[in-house]
């Protein structure tokens, strides 16, 4: 599929998906949104990919939402359907990337600001080049990040998380870490190897598992310890069905690799 702001590539079982306006930033416009959608349903479909990466072409990773398409009232960010689009907002978005079952990473080329930075925090895994910037600088023109901060407090302290949102300060790839917004901040130089590496171990586990594994995650993460642990047992029940569930535990016993059904 050919994409006008995007650039989707598959290899060795990780899908890529770059956005791909860097001179303007990569910035989230509707049609941004809508091939974002299209592109992350074509990986969740594939049984060929098992993680997918998310990155930003140039120097960032995305400075946020278009402002030029957030003026003038009603949803902003609602992309039309498409043959290279799906129709859906910017919370269709952050939801695809928790429901789509497969791991997700954000490689963090660059400065994610705003929205990009919604888009970092929404994936499962972030890593991010250490000369990389992060914040929320809307309060600077007179907006506030509303949905980003729905992902941005599961991850981060209430008053930590609340102190970038209502400063608009940017902060440094190692403070995103310590805070809870990254997973790590590598050299730039090795940014490529670090991401590949946490793909291919990834992609390395069973993709039946993995999936019912991240379900579980977010099924899990507002709700109370009873019904909590109530619903991780039918879990759990669930991946020992799995024919994956009895390769594995027999590859183990075999002292050997095991070879994965994806069922």
């Amino acid at each position: 599929m050919s994409y006008a702001e995007i650039v989707y590539e598959v290899k060795s079982a990780v899908a890529t998906i770059t956005l791909n306006r860097p001179e303007k930033r990569n910035p989230l416009g509707p049609n941004t949104i809508g091939e974002l959608l299209h592109a992350l349903d074509a990986a969740k479909t594939d049984p060929a990919v098992s993680v997918i990466v998310l990155t930003g072409a140039g120097k960032v990773f995305s400075a946020g939402g278009d402002l030029s398409s957030m003026g003038a009232g009603g949803t902003p960010l609602q992309a039309t359907g498409g043959v290279s689009t799906k129709p859906g907002t910017f919370v269709d978005l952050n939801l695809a990337l928790t429901t789509i079952g497969k791991p997700t990473i954000a490689m963090v080329n660059g400065h994610a600001l705003a929205g990009g930075l919604g888009l970092v925090v929404a994936c499962d895994f972030a890593i991010a080049a250490d000369d990389a910037q992060l914040g929320t600088p809307e309060i600077n023109v007179g907006l506030w990040p509303m949905m980003i901060m729905a992902t941005i407090f599961r991850n981060v302290p209430r008053k930590r998380g609340l102190e970038l949102v209502a400063t608009g300060d940017k902060i440094s790839a190692a403070e995103a870490e310590k805070m809870g917004l990254i997973t790590r901040a590598v050299p730039k130089d090795s940014l490529a190897t670090e991401v590949a590496t946490l793909a291919a171990k990834l992609a390395s586990k069973s993709p039946a598992v993995m999936r019912l594994g991240l379900e579980a995650f977010y099924k899990t993460q507002d709700l109370e310890l009873a019904p909590a642990l109530e619903y991780l047992q039918g879990q759990l029940m669930a991946v020992l069905g799995l024919d994956d569930a009895r390769e594995g535990l027999m590859a183990f016993l075999e002292k050997r690799p095991p070879v994965w059904k994806g069922k």
